[in-house]
């Protein structure tokens, strides 16, 4: 039985606040973990959406003001699930406080916000955590211990998409609560920021460090009426982004991301080629990676598909029997796993704030070329 607690303040009730707390309630059914969450306060804007999403969940009170909630002392750990714009003050706030931090990515909406709370995070030396998920989908996490290994050789290439298709109606207005994302004031970018980030943090996590980039981004519906304000605005988010670089290790990557590609709502992808073999992954089919060996003999050399369910796999041994799928919302519950042994243990907890650093400044970078069409140096550091 776990003998210590964590204490947590969550800040936001919608998608990421349910996909975050299911993480807390379930990880200690399934990981043998010296601590465990205990739900202490939710806090929103709206006092009844938020006591809604409280009793609904199983948080033992409700606050409206993040100052308050990081003010109190039965709580260990702020989890931030707001919009991006609210990330910087809510987590420099809150480390300032002793607090421990988790944050949902994008870490911030620019490098010099991000950096400001790396400064804090490590002056306070709190624990932290930005939520990248998808590194704790098992098989992304096995295709890492397979390229650490050195199986693929010498890596040429890794591609990445991230598609939907889900603001195409150019009658969708922008901003407030469930439209943020296409606010640049709360979101800092669009495509960006939100799809991309995924895929250059795993990218970095699997193939090193991002050197420099060169990138295309487009606006497709230019304006769009303002919830707040009833009025139309400039639409200042990327719809869509494309964009080449290079890696550290001498590999090139290409990636590209869109909100206009009609019949995608989640399409997450990525493929990696190396000299001896290669890997690719589709979030659609995500217990799953096809592997390529070219050391196979030829009569029988081709694309195999890896079921990855079996106890010897990460994190399977801890949820059914092989051949028995799991889902999106299990990556959060092994992210909260995985930060629970590392407060046992004092591991950090990648990636940190300061490894979420530098997928933020992949973003800038890319951002930045998408306006003048240069070459961006990323000045990552891993």
């Amino acid at each position: 039985m776990p003998s210590k607690e964590l204490r947590i303040g969550i800040v936001g009730y919608g998608f990421m606040g349910r996909t975050h707390t299911n993480g807390y309630k379930r990880a200690n059914d399934f990981f043998d973990l010296e601590y465990r969450p205990v739900l202490k306060a939710a806090c929103g804007r709206s006092e009844d959406k938020t006591k809604a999403f409280a009793d609904q969940w199983g948080y033992e009170s409700v606050e409206t003001d993040w100052q308050k909630l990081i003010e109190r002392d039965d709580i260990d750990a702020i989890d931030i699930c707001t919009p991006n714009d609210t990330h910087h003050d809510i987590a420099i706030a809150a480390a300032k406080a002793g607090k421990m931090v988790l944050c949902e990515k994008p870490l911030a909406r620019t490098v010099a916000e991000a950096q400001e709370m790396v400064d804090v995070i490590n002056e306070t030396g709190v624990k932290n955590t930005c939520w990248y998920n998808y590194r704790r989908v098992p098989a992304v996490t096995l295709a890492k211990k397979i390229i650490d290994t050195g199986k693929l050789g010498r890596i040429f290439h890794f591609r990445g998409q991230f598609l939907q298709d889900w603001t195409i109606d150019a009658n969708l207005p922008q901003g407030g609560a469930a439209l943020w994302r296409l606010d640049v004031a709360a979101a800092g970018s669009g495509v960006t920021g939100d799809l991309l980030a995924h895929n250059i943090d795993t990218a970095m996590w699997l193939n090193g460090a991002i050197t420099r980039v060169t990138a295309r981004t487009e606006t497709f519906i230019k304006e769009r009426t303002h919830q707040l304000t009833g009025e139309k605005q400039a639409v200042g988010i990327d719809d869509a982004c494309i964009f080449i670089c290079d890696f550290e290790n001498g590999s090139l990557g290409n990636f590209e991301s869109t909100r206009y590609a009609r019949g995608h709502k989640a399409l997450d992808t990525f493929e990696i080629n190396g000299e001896h073999a290669s890997i690719r992954w589709d979030l659609h089919d995500l217990n799953r990676f096809e592997f390529f060996d070219h050391s196979d003999e030829s009569t029988v050399r081709g694309w195999r598909s890896i079921h990855v369910t079996d106890g010897d796999m990460p994190y399977m041994d801890k949820w059914w029997v092989p051949g028995l799928c799991i889902g999106y919302e299990h990556t959060f519950v092994h992210q909260v796993a995985d930060f629970l042994k590392d407060l046992e243990t004092g591991a950090v907890t990648q990636p940190d704030f300061n490894n979420a650093l530098q997928t933020q400044k992949v973003c800038e970078a890319v951002l930045e070329s998408g306006k003048d069409g240069q070459w961006h140096d990323t000045g990552v550091t891993l």
